[in-house]
């Protein structure tokens, strides 16, 4: 009998056009060797131009979903993606309290065209119930905006980024300073407050980048899933996700999505 691979829950919305959100996520987590199971937050109308719309699910189904899958087959990771709303992030926040196993929270704003995916009103439940339950939290630079109101301008100012997403209670923050506007790298700052952590890639000319936030937080859990410690989990999750934005691919009028599936073609 062949050998089950390491199980874990992606906790998000749906994208329609398959580059983000829970689609992202069960393709990341394929490839990545792990099986991934998914409660659903919310259903957008969404392609390679924008969100047209976006539906919230109830809390109760939301709870229903999770129950269904912890209680039953069992989690070794969990992510979060988009929670939409003040009471499903606090639906959420208490799933996580009695769960168990390592979470990744991407504390998801914006889209990446800019549409909002996270009410205004649910911030202070983010802070206060969501991310101390996060293993890793992994923001981008308008992210720590929203949450922090710290700007990020120079790769220096990383670091007060992450003292102040850690001001929150995530045991690990994963500053994603992919919008940083110069320089040929793109660089990351992971720490705990006390080891840091500076992980660096080239920086792809391909502006097909859907889905990236969601592919490294799916990565990332992936890695904490297999027993990886915070640091390699993060290094694997970075290598993958650079791959896959290197293969982003045209899709549609807009911006297309990275290509989760680009080890399989390399």
């Amino acid at each position: 009998m062949t050998s089950r691979p390491p199980l874990v829950l992606t906790v998000a919305g749906s994208d329609s056009g398959g580059g983000a959100g829970i689609q992202a996520d069960l393709k990341a987590m394929l490839a990545l060797g792990v099986h991934g199971m998914s409660v659903l937050t919310a259903v957008t109308a969404q392609n390679s131009r924008g969100v047209q719309g976006v539906w919230e699910l109830p809390e109760e189904a939301v709870r229903a979903q999770y129950r269904a899958v912890v209680d039953d087959i069992g989690v070794q990771a969990v992510k979060t993606g988009m929670l939409a709303s003040a009471a499903l992030v606090e639906t959420v926040a208490e799933l996580l309290a009695d769960t168990g196993a390592p979470v990744v929270v991407d504390p998801v704003g914006v889209s990446k065209h800019g549409d909002p995916l996270l009410a205004e009103s649910a911030l202070d439940s983010v802070r206060r119930a969501l991310l101390p339950r996060a293993t890793v939290a992994t923001p981008n630079l308008d992210e720590v905006t929203q949450l922090t109101g710290v700007h990020v301008v120079h790769e220096s100012d990383m670091r007060v980024a992450a003292e102040a997403i850690l001001s929150y209670g995530p045991r690990w923050a994963l500053i994603k300073g992919g919008h940083l506007p110069t320089g040929r790298e793109a660089v990351d700052l992971l720490t705990d407050g006390s080891e840091e952590h500076w992980l660096r890639a080239p920086r792809h000319d391909n502006r097909h980048t859907h889905g990236t936030g969601c592919t490294l937080a799916s990565a990332v859990a992936s890695g904490l899933a297999k027993g990886l410690p915070v640091p390699e989990a993060v290094r694997e999750a970075k290598e993958y996700v650079t791959g896959a934005i290197g293969a982003g691919f045209a899709l549609g009028a807009g911006i297309g999505p990275v290509d989760h599936g680009w080890r399989f073609r390399d």
